[in-house]
């Protein structure tokens, strides 16, 4: 297991008591860490490619995104679920909502930016976005959002 923070704590409800497989805050300079810690972990569940790939992908996306939107640093919790591989990355930016993620591929005008959470929402096998005070750890009137994309273990 790697560095898990205050794993198994009393009281925890139903969908946070998956074994936990690895927490770790971020930033900007530690993303191509937490993409190695996120593969091996996937690896080791026995998520084979490409889906593993896909998955790391997608965190990959909205943890870059926490740094950039959100104050440069974000919390990444990665959960084994019965059969599926959760990971929820959470921070303390201005929020936002699930509408904000275009329907069809974002960029055809050329933007070169705009496709990292429509991606990751692509290759989920489940996709939420919760803003405000939803668990992203802050105070309770806190502004935050914890993004979770999950993926079936075959």
């Amino acid at each position: 297991m790697v560095t898990p923070e205050g794993a198994g704590s009393a009281g925890a409800s139903a969908e946070e008591a998956g074994r936990p497989l690895l927490q770790r805050r971020f930033t900007g300079r530690l993303l191509p860490q937490l993409r190695l810690l996120v593969e091996e972990c996937a690896a080791r569940e026995g998520l084979g490619e490409p889906r593993r790939g896909e998955f790391v992908l997608a965190v990959d996306e909205i943890a870059g995104n926490a740094v950039e939107h959100a104050g440069g640093s974000g919390r990444l919790v990665l959960r084994r679920l019965d059969d599926e591989l959760e990971c929820r990355i959470s921070d303390a930016g201005p929020g936002f909502s699930e509408t904000v993620i275009p329907e069809l591929l974002p960029g055809l005008d050329g933007a070169p930016k705009g496709r990292g959470l429509w991606l990751a929402r692509l290759v989920a096998d489940r996709f939420a976005v919760a803003s405000g005070t939803a668990g992203n750890g802050a105070g309770a009137d806190a502004a935050g959002t914890v993004v979770t994309v999950a993926v079936r273990l075959h």
